[in-house]
């Protein structure tokens, strides 16, 4: 019903992407996603050599037969990301798909990933950049508002109307994400221009997500108004919950603090801690403003499940408003 560019490009049943998560994005999140009929994504960024990539890669193929991709990050980092090692893994393995997510182009890596037969969609947050992307070659882009968790850009382009913006400059297939939960969202960035949503918040409310009680508890208690933009300082801005820790944090940035004093706070072992030991005072928890619409922690296949069946059941109840003219 939901036969789109995205699902005949990765060969998926509907055109639900996980995004890629850091400390979240394990096998069993990853396989559950695509044996549910999206695709789920690994994470190498999260992984310190590529033989670890490679090991749970061979475990996520052991959890699914159905594709799945490999996110790249183009995002600074404290330490040089290998990833042209990590691409040599995915092209061995023969991983059908990668998302390359962060400020920089994916020029560079397209020559290698196109000799290995890989597609890429390469993820940002402003339709000059989905154009830009289009104009190096890559096979389909997403675009994420700033309702978006985690990573959301500088411009401060809400979904709705970057969704359209983006369809707008580009001929590819688009991808949206940034505030979609439900058959609602997914139905609305159809409506909008896109052929495929990309989930993020939804999926770390799920029992695959290898995450702490405390977190998923966290993130049930959040509404819609408890999250807050921090990292605009750097030129990175992310978008996490609120929290006495992001509220020093942004603290630190009205003063301008040093990149090394703010990584007291935003280096990536304190987020693990959050994420995964559940100690919510050791760093910034990232989530979208969609975690005010997550009342449960549900499996990833009734995610799925419910945005698809809740969607077959909008498109023929807004066919019936259509009246003749």
């Amino acid at each position: 019903m939901f036969k789109t560019r995205i699902t005949e490009m990765l060969g998926i049943e509907y055109p639900i992407i996980q995004g890629g998560m850091m400390w979240v994005s394990c096998p069993e999140l990853v396989a559950a996603v695509s044996n549910a009929g999206g695709l789920g994504i690994l994470v190498s960024a999260a992984y310190a050599t590529k033989e670890d990539l490679r090991d749970d890669i061979k475990k996520t193929k052991s959890l699914t037969d159905k594709p799945f991709g490999v996110n790249l990050s183009l995002f600074p980092s404290m330490m040089a990301l290998p990833n042209e090692e990590y691409i040599e893994v995915i092209v061995d393995e023969g991983i059908p798909m990668v998302e390359t997510s962060g400020i920089r182009s994916p020029e560079e890596y397209l020559p290698r990933l196109r000799e290995g037969n890989v597609k890429v969609i390469h993820k940002c947050a402003a339709s000059r950049h989905a154009k830009k992307a289009e104009e190096v070659g890559v096979d389909a882009v997403t675009v994420v508002g700033m309702e978006n968790g985690g990573a959301t850009g500088m411009l401060d382009v809400g979904t709705f109307v970057l969704i359209q913006a983006a369809a707008k400059a580009i001929s590819l297939p688009l991808i949206a994400g940034g505030g979609i939960v439900d058959a609602r969202g997914f139905v609305a960035a159809l409506a909008l221009g896109a052929e495929g949503v990309v989930i993020g918040t939804k999926f770390m409310a799920t029992h695959e997500a290898p995450l702490h009680q405390n977190f998923k508890e966290w993130l049930l208690r959040s509404k819609e108004t408890d999250t807050v933009l921090v990292m605009r300082s750097i030129g990175n801005t992310h978008r996490a919950i609120k929290s006495p820790i992001a509220s020093k944090l942004l603290d630190m940035e009205a003063r301008n603090a040093p990149l090394e004093e703010l990584q007291t706070i935003i280096g990536g072992s304190h987020s693990e801690e959050v994420l995964k030991e559940g100690k919510l005072d050791a760093g910034v928890g990232m989530a979208g403003q969609a975690v005010g619409l997550i009342d449960k922690v549900v499996s990833v296949k009734e995610v799925i499940d419910k945005i698809i069946e809740g969607a077959r059941e909008i498109v023929p109840r807004l066919e019936k408003i259509i009246t003749p003219t």
